[in-house]
C-alpha cells in the first residue's frame, strides 16, 4: 500500500511540519487558534486550560497556547513525548492534569480520543477536542475552515432522522456490500461545537458515528479512499464474520495483519482477538474536508464513510484493546433503515 503522507520516520515527519510552517502566515495560524478557541471551545475568561502537545505538533500547540491565554490566564501547556500509535495512553502526571480542567486542547501526533485518560477527564466534566496527527495545512486550510455552527445544525437534523434507524448496508462499486445493526445510539456530537462539561470532538470536525452491534456485521469491506494514515494505492479487502475480522488481503496487508497481531501480544489471552473487532461506523459531514492521507481529516468527507477496527469501549461496547485503526470508503450507497443516505458518495438527504 503506497503512502501518499508523511513518511513513517519522525524526522521526516517534523521537517514537513517545518516546511509548511514557512508557507504559512502567523496571522492565518493565529487566525485558526482564535477559531478553536472561540467558535468550537468558547472557551470563558475564568476557565482553566490545558494544552497538551508533543514534539511533532508543538507549532499549533504553542498557537493554541497563545490564543487560549488571550482569553484566560489560567493556561497551562505540557509538552509530552510522542506515542508509538494511536490509543496509547499519555503519561501518567498528563492523564492527572486532564481530569482537573475546563477544557483540554490537544493536537498530537497520535490519538488520544480512545484513551482511558481522555474518557475519564471528560467523566468528571472537562470538555475535550482532540487533534491527532494534526499538520499546519490541516489546521490552517480545509476542514478547519467550514462554518461550525452551519455544520451543528446539519448534523442535529440529519440525526432526528436517523435517531430510530438500526439497520445498515454499505456498497461501493469497488466490491464493499456489508450489512450490520447499530448498537446503542448515533452519535452527534463531532460538530466541532464543544462548550459542554465532558463533551469531546476530533478538529477538524464533521462526521456521525455509532458502534456496530457486537456480532452483527456479516461481509466484505473493501478500503478504497485512505487506511489508518495513508491515502490508499491499491484497495485493502476485508473479510468480516459475525462482526470480527477474519481476513485481509490486497496491497499492504501483511503490515496491517502485523499491526494488529502486535497489539494484540500486549494484551491479556483472553483480550487478543478485540483487535479484530469492527469497533466504529461512521459517515463524513464535513463539505470543506478532503482526503489528505490523515485520519484526522479523511474520515470527515463529505460523501465518504468509514469502518473503525479494535477499541469500541468509548462507545460503550466491550472490545477492550488500546488500538483503534480507521479506513475510509470513497463514493459509497449507503442506506440506513428505510433512508438512502448516499447514492455513490451523494449525499441523498
Amino acid at each position: 500500500m503506497a503512502r501518499k503522507k508523511e513518511d513513517d520516520n519522525d524526522d521526516v515527519f517534523i521537517e514537513g511540519i517545518e516546511e509548511a510552517l514557512d508557507a504559512a502566515s502567523e496571522e492565518a495560524l493565529a487566525r485558526a487558534a482564535d477559531t478553536v478557541c472561540k467558535e468550537c471551545m468558547q472557551i470563558h475568561r475564568n476557565e482553566n486550560i490545558l494544552i497538551v502537545t508533543d514534539p511533532q505538533t508543538s507549532t499549533i500547540g504553542q498557537a493554541l497556547y497563545e490564543a487560549a491565554a488571550r482569553i484566560s490566564d489560567r493556561v497551562l501547556l505540557v509538552m509530552m513525548p510522542t506515542t508509538h500509535r494511536h490509543g496509547d495512553e499519555p503519561p501518567g502526571p498528563v492523564a492527572e492534569l486532564m481530569r482537573k480542567q475546563d477544557v483540554v486542547l490537544a493536537p498530537t501526533r497520535y490519538s488520544l480520543t480512545h484513551t482511558r485518560a481522555r474518557m475519564q477527564a471528560c467523566r468528571e466534566g472537562t470538555r475535550i477536542a482532540t487533534m491527532p496527527g494534526i499538520t499546519m495545512q490541516m489546521f490552517i486550510e480545509g476542514g478547519m475552515t467550514t462554518d461550525f455552527n452551519a455544520m451543528q445544525s446539519a448534523i442535529a437534523q440529519l440525526g432526528k432522522t436517523l435517531k430510530r434507524q438500526r439497520k445498515v448496508e454499505v456498497r461501493t462499486d469497488s466490491g464493499t456490500d456489508i450489512r450490520f445493526e447499530i448498537g446503542g445510539r448515533w452519535e452527534l456530537g463531532d460538530n466541532g461545537i464543544c462548550n459542554r462539561p465532558g463533551q469531546v470532538t476530533n478538529l477538524p470536525a464533521g462526521k456521525i458515528l455509532a458502534m456496530p452491534k457486537e456480532g452483527t456485521m456479516e461481509g466484505t469491506i473493501i478500503i478504497d479512499g485512505t487506511w489508518d494514515a495513508a491515502v490508499v494505492s491499491e484497495p485493502l479487502k476485508i473479510k468480516v464474520e459475525a462482526g470480527i475480522v477474519t481476513k485481509i488481503t490486497g496491497e499492504g496487508s501483511d503490515d496491517v495483519k502485523a499491526m494488529f497481531v502486535e497489539a494484540s501480544r500486549k494484551l491479556k489471552p483472553q483480550q487478543q482477538a478485540n483487535v479484530w473487532t469492527v469497533a466504529e461506523f461512521g459517515f463524513g459531514m464535513n463539505p470543506r474536508a478532503r482526503l489528505v492521507g490523515n485520519v484526522l481529516e479523511d474520515e470527515k468527507v463529505q460523501g465518504t464513510c468509514y469502518f473503525a477496527f479494535g477499541d469500541n469501549t468509548s462507545l460503550g461496547g466491550s472490545s477492550s484493546c488500546g488500538i483503534h485503526v480507521t479506513g475510509v470508503l470513497k463514493q459509497p450507497t449507503v442506506k440506513i433503515g428505510d433512508i438512502d443516505l448516499l447514492d455513490d458518495g451523494d449525499i441523498r438527504i
